[in-house]
């Protein structure tokens, strides 16, 4: 049986959310296991009739147990679930969608797709809004990761503007925020230099945190108050109504055997069925990028096309005597050359632990520039490797930015939902933040998606207040910075420092990005390779070494997928 399912069948769905206590899974499991007895959680639906589901294999409720074991540690445990129907009743509704692979749907007011700041912020706006007004809606958030957070790397400078509107008493109720900003430096590199030059962050009022630990806090607050969380299951598929709007998400198909194949514990994926879907996935979500293409809706409102970085990240246990808690530095200049937009950065955690990253714009010319073989080479600069002398690295990862600012975002409303967080692109490039403007896209989305639900208003409202929050003003002040280096480092510098100094972000006139990233890269022929130093190590690291790190933070069903995907791969490139 599906593990998504197992977490719903050994629950009867009753009449009324309010009769659940929070523990209700539990107390199903311990007396399923003890007797075959009617389930506790039983209730009587409006004709009489008792929604009760019980497991034919103990193997089954096993399984379910030792999910809801492992995700104990991010603090939340699954509740019994209370489904509202599309036609407005209450229950467990089974659809399928064929004979030969039975496919179970699962019908909610509204899905969210990521258990990301974006995602869990539109979560628990919905739910606040519906016990202000009185309104019961059922949210679900269906997470990839094997638990919330588990595809987020610690080390994050974090403005808590949209916090303090989600949460305004956050700082009362444990959240993992305790390290505000000590300084804020700004680094222009050469080779064997560092020049102090004026910090334009204004990172006065933030906090340096772990955001990984930040979205499991809020993941918790999110259960607390009504929503459905369930990790370890991919959105695979969108699925479409017969007039083509969309209505849901399929998770992925369990039990697939390394070449493909489908093995002997084949199971479908499950429908998870929304009113209104809202997706969260992230910078370049594959749900998300396919809906942008199938509805047009870069061509909608005239936007550009999306440019992107990439950036890598180690997480580092330095020495007692060289940490200072909440110290921030960001640098411009080497070992990037001067037709390659990018910089490092360097956070100050709490617990001897330090970030360190290095971002990289993917329309970099040279084809034989490695980032990953450029973040070993800065950990190498005289004035940042005493910093790690002596310590360990103990995280590793890298993930993919937005940076097509304002000029790139597309009409997130799309028929049966909205687009939110990194998904659309709202990261502020110059601040290398975006998980304060994520939220509060994901509480705007949550407001218009209340409003369709409750009151019939469209769902398009969320483009009108998002044009008119402070996140579109924010973004539009800062709107000209990442294309002026398309000109290369030294304009783009005399050019963003006109815009933050003089000009205060009122620039008459909106740059355009240039060629798409994989278009900027020259042929071969035009570069000579690049030849990088062979790792020592300790400061810098071979990317097996890195991989293994980045395994070891994963779940053991990543590493088989994973291992499959290499697996592929290789097979690829190297075919028999």
């Amino acid at each position: 049986m599906h593990r998504l399912i197992s977490r719903f069948s050994n629950c009867v769905l009753t009449q009324h959310r309010s009769s659940l206590s929070p523990s209700c899974s539990i107390s199903c499991f311990t007396h399923l296991l003890s007797s075959n007895n009617q389930n506790p959680c039983q209730s009587q639906s409006s004709n009489g009739s008792p929604y009760s589901f019980h497991f034919n294999q103990i193997s089954s409720l096993a399984d379910s147990i030792a999910i809801n074991n492992r995700n104990s540690s991010s603090g939340y445990l699954p509740n019994c679930v209370n489904l509202r129907n599309f036609d407005g009743s209450r229950g467990f509704k089974r659809n399928y969608s064929g004979e030969a692979e039975k496919r179970e749907s699962i019908e909610y007011d509204v899905v969210i797709v990521g258990g990301g700041p974006a995602g869990l912020s539109a979560a628990i706006r919905l739910k606040q809004l519906c016990n202000e007004k009185g309104v019961d809606l059922s949210v679900c958030v269906v997470e990839k990761g094997a638990e919330v957070g588990t595809h987020i790397l610690s080390g994050n400078v974090f403005e808590p503007r949209a916090l303090d509107e989600l949460i305004p008493l956050w700082r009362q109720e444990e959240a993992p925020i305790t390290v505000p900003t000590s300084s804020d430096k700004f680094w222009f590199l050469t080779k064997s230099r560092a020049y102090s030059l004026p910090s334009p962050f204004d990172n006065k009022g933030n906090y340096v945190i772990s955001l990984s630990q930040l979205v499991r806090w809020l993941a918790g607050k999110a259960e607390e108050i009504g929503v459905e969380i369930y990790p370890g299951f991919a959105a695979s598929e969108i699925l479409y109504s017969e007039n083509d709007s969309v209505v849901g998400i399929g998770t992925n198909d369990m039990g697939i055997s390394k070449d493909g194949s489908k093995k002997d514990n084949f199971q479908r994926g499950v429908e998870l069925k929304g009113r209104i879907t809202l997706l969260a996935e992230g910078c370049r979500g594959s749900l998300s990028e396919k809906i942008i293409k199938k509805y047009k809706l870069r061509e909608k409102v005239n936007a550009q096309h999306q440019t992107y970085a990439l950036g890598i990240k180690e997480v580092w246990e330095i020495e007692e005597s060289k940490h200072e808690p909440g110290a921030v530095l960001h640098t411009l200049g080497w070992p990037l050359d001067r037709k390659t937009y990018g910089g490092s950065f360097l956070y100050h955690m709490k617990d001897r632990q330090v970030s360190i990253g290095l971002v990289v714009a993917l329309n970099y010319q040279n084809p034989y520039l490695s980032p990953y073989d450029e973040f070993q080479k800065l950990k190498h600069h005289p004035a940042i490797k005493p910093l790690l002398e002596g310590g360990s690295v103990i995280q590793y990862g890298a993930r993919t930015l937005n940076e097509g600012g304002i000029q790139s975002i597309p009409y997130p409303v799309f028929p049966g939902g909205a687009i939110i967080g990194c998904s659309a692109g709202f990261i502020n490039v110059p601040k290398i933040k975006g998980t304060h403007t994520a939220m509060k896209s994901g509480m705007l989305a949550a407001e218009a998606a209340f409003g369709a639900l409750h009151v019939g208003s469209k769902l398009e409202l969320y483009w009108e207040t998002l044009k008119n929050s402070w996140v579109w003003e924010e973004l539009h002040r800062v709107r000209n910075y990442r294309p002026a280096f398309e000109h290369g480092l030294l304009p783009g510098l005399a050019i963003s420092a006109l815009e933050h100094y003089i000009l205060k972000g009122k620039f008459p006139f909106t740059l355009k990005h240039g060629k798409p990233d994989h278009e900027a890269t020259d042929v071969a022929q035009l570069h000579s390779p690049i030849d990088y130093s062979k790792p020592d190590g300790v400061i810098s690291f071979d990317v097996p070494t890195s991989l293994h790190r980045f395994l070891n933070i994963k779940a053991p069903s990543f590493r088989i997928y994973l291992s499959f995907h290499m697996s592929f791969v290789g097979n690829m490139l190297n075919p028999i």
